[in-house]
């Protein structure tokens, strides 16, 4: 028996106008946790600062804050080659996508 509740989805509001560019945006991004992973397995701390940044500034610009956050610590660590944050980040964004659900208004 599972005595683990499902973790609630995130409810995130977007512009209607954004409907048609959203899913792949979202694809976009989802990759982008395979390719911090490789570029943390290469120490390539440029590649994570790159994917960081552009995750801090077009999160929010889509209606993504939280992406908009996460991708502000990815940058912040890519600076600092701070290992720990690298995993939580992953981590945060991979919770993120399993459980966003979009509405469009």
């Amino acid at each position: 028996m599972n005595t683990h509740a499902p973790k609630d989805k995130i409810i995130v509001h977007v512009d209607s106008d954004l409907e048609d560019l959203i899913p792949d945006f979202l694809t976009k991004r989802q990759k982008e946790i395979d390719i911090i992973q490789q570029a943390l397995r290469q120490s390539d701390f440029n590649t994570i600062y790159v994917l960081g940044h552009g995750m801090k500034g077009s999160g929010g610009a889509y209606g993504f804050d939280r992406l908009t956050e996460i991708g502000a610590v990815l940058e912040k660590s890519a600076k600092e080659q701070n290992i720990f944050f690298f995993f939580f980040c992953i981590e945060k964004l991979s919770d993120y996508f399993s459980r966003i659900e979009v509405k469009y208004c």
